[in-house]
């Protein structure tokens, strides 16, 4: 099968393969840049951009780490980013994954538009109010991410009447991608909410609204598994954990050993101060967690509003902004890897330029 180019509002991708976001760190200027240039979307994550090396710690922090919000989500970091990934990939086009559970999203949003980004995608939770920030910037393409037709029918009802718009493109993402999870632990695991089954009716509630592509998200591998969905009815794709086997890719080394050394027995789903579960990997820190002995919760960075500044990371028995950090520092002790369903599938660090030519054209090629 012959992809066609993949369409989000006035750009257009050469690929229909879009790069998930993945914080924090893990997609920043490096990997998001070199998707972009080789013909995919590259999807920078706005997730502790206080940590990017180019603004690390230049504003006040406890402990080397940004202190609130406004430090977390650093504006001048993500223009650093996004700067800097504009520099790698040229006039193609490039998004930002901002959550929707972010404290500052709607200052969020408004910076990845001050620094020029084309497409904001955004999940975890339901952004009935995200044209609102991106008024001044018509050109911005907007891409929410759904898991049922019901959200789908929220967020389009509410957009054409508040801000008589629609989206750009929606993501459908599945319970097997890395990182918080759509859904409750138990649908997680039922058939009606897989994937597969979900793209369906979410295509038939597209039409009541528009035409506007769909891009299936979660646990998508391979170049067959490309091709499933496009069969499913889906105009694209978005995978994230394979992107983590480049060496482009803004992880640590430390980070990048800890998938591959994953198997499928070590990858669960997590409980999370975010109040949904979240897959990554079994590891030192989880175990120090469930025992009660996991590092303290301070909530320094105040990085998310369901947590409540910090009630529910005590709950849980981390702070989630604090032990992603540690994965991106390559501290494998203390740090938190997310990562999709099928990560211990990778096997091997290549570059992005092969990855994608591998997903177009089938794994020998």
């Amino acid at each position: 099968m012959s992809f066609k180019p993949l369409k989000i509002g006035k750009y257009t991708i050469k690929h229909p393969i879009v790069q998930g976001g993945m914080g924090l760190g893990i997609s920043w200027d490096g990997l998001a840049g070199n998707v972009s240039l080789e013909g995919g979307l590259g999807v920078i994550s706005s997730v502790g951009t206080g940590y990017y090396e180019d603004n690390r710690y230049s504003a006040k922090d406890i402990n080397t780490r940004p202190l609130n919000s406004e430090n977390f989500y650093s504006a001048k970091g993500l223009k650093a980013v996004i700067d800097n990934a504009r520099k790698i990939s040229g006039d193609n086009p490039l998004a930002v994954n901002i959550l929707y559970a972010s404290n500052d999203y709607e200052r969020i949003a408004r910076d990845a538009c001050a620094a020029g980004i084309d497409i904001i995608i955004t999940g975890a939770g339901l952004p009935t109010n995200m044209p609102e920030f991106t008024e001044n910037y018509p050109d911005v393409a907007l891409v929410p991410i759904v898991s049922s037709a019901k959200a789908l029918k929220i967020i389009c009802k509410r957009w054409t009447k508040r801000y008589n718009r629609l989206p750009d493109a929606i993501v459908v993402e599945g319970p097997k991608s890395g990182g918080h999870q759509g859904f409750t632990y138990e649908q997680c695991f039922q058939d009606e909410y897989q994937l597969e089954n979900l793209i369906k009716p979410i295509k038939e509630e597209m039409k009541n609204w528009g035409d506007f592509p769909l891009i299936a998200a979660g646990g998508i591998w391979d170049h067959d598994d490309i091709v499933k969905m496009i069969e499913l009815g889906a105009d694209g794709v978005q995978m994230g954990t394979r992107f983590i086997g480049t060496h482009e890719c803004d992880a640590h080394d430390s980070f990048k050993e800890v998938i591959l050394a994953s198997t499928e027995d070590t990858i669960k789903l997590l409980k999370s101060p975010v109040g949904y579960p979240a897959r990554g990997i079994r590891t030192n820190l989880i175990e120090l967690v469930e025992k009660r002995e996991g590092p303290a919760v301070k909530c320094i960075s105040n990085c998310v509003a369901p947590c409540h500044r910090g009630v529910e990371a005590k709950a849980v028995g981390y702070c989630i902004a604090d032990r992603l950090s540690d994965a991106f520092l390559g501290k494998k002790e203390s740090g938190l890897f997310f990562t999709g369903a099928n990560g211990y599938k990778l096997n091997e660090i290549i570059s992005v330029k092969e990855l994608i030519n591998k997903l177009i054209n089938g794994e020998n090629s």
